[in-house]
């Protein structure tokens, strides 16, 4: 690694100032993605600002019908809520036990990898992500591969969730990474209904509107249409039109289960 200064602060305006006031900060949450890249040197921060030390950043609760999820919840918390239970079943899919025990919804939907499931439930699920400057609407949050609607410095403090009808979430995995080669998130709402697909967009999450316009008249399996291999991404795991297979069949099972 190199050499860096570590901050803990114990308040989210301490944290939000620590990173603002320093050219090159960067937070560190579960650190599942950035102490591997600080360990390989593939990141040279200045200042290293540990939320460990922000426990009411942990905190789930019903809100409004739905989920309040804080930033620094693991995966493992997230698992074992049960309130939206499509929800927690894809937290207890993510990794190993470790990764479930360290890893954070924050600093998941603030790194915006393209192969997380988290971003495929929070598009689906329309929730809601709050920092501490604003609130912002999962669909205005992904905004390409790694890349989001935060500003330098923001801070994601918790994710809003509407609790649906029904959903499922399924997910073809790399067998070593366990990372998603393909992920979908069904959710329905009334009529509404929203497909989220994570590990196949050539630009990292998207909604699969086709499949929610079909499905918003005929929730059947048999109505979900063929995807589109162009959009997809290809890569030494799977190539484009396997991806596409992929996410018609996973499709198909999240509204044959949800």
């Amino acid at each position: 690694m190199y050499a860096f200064a570590h901050h803990r602060p114990t308040s989210v305006a301490d944290a939000v100032k620590a990173a603002t006031s320093s050219s090159q900060g960067v937070y560190l949450a579960g650190g599942m993605t950035l102490i591997p890249t600080l360990k390989q040197r593939l990141a040279d921060p200045k200042d290293l600002i540990d939320l460990a030390a922000l426990a009411d950043l942990r905190e789930i609760k019903p809100s409004g019908g739905g989920l309040s999820i804080g930033a620094m919840a693991t995966h493992n918390a997230v698992a074992q809520d049960g309130t939206i239970p499509a929800l927690s079943a894809l937290a207890e899919g993510i990794g190993d036990p470790q990764v479930r025990n360290c890893g954070t919804i924050g600093g998941s939907l603030a790194n915006n990898d393209p192969a997380a499931d988290y971003p495929a439930a929070v598009l689906a699920l329309n929730a809601q992500i709050k920092t501490d400057q604003r609130t912002i609407a999962s669909d205005d949050y992904f905004q390409g591969l790694f890349t989001t609607a935060l500003a330098p410095g923001e801070l994601i403090v918790r994710v809003d969730v509407p609790k649906p009808d029904s959903a499922n979430y399924q997910k073809f995995a790399n067998p070593a990474s366990r990372y998603a080669l393909v992920g979908v998130m069904v959710a329905r709402t009334g009529g509404d209904v929203r497909v989220a697909v994570t590990g196949a967009g050539s630009d990292g999450v998207f909604r699969f509107t086709a499949a929610e316009q079909a499905l918003a008249s005929d929730f059947s399996p048999g109505a979900v249409p063929e995807v589109d291999a162009g959009m997809m991404s290809s890569d030494i795991h799977a190539a484009s039109d396997y991806r596409a297979h992929l996410v018609k069949i996973l499709t198909q099972r999240a509204v044959a289960e949800s």
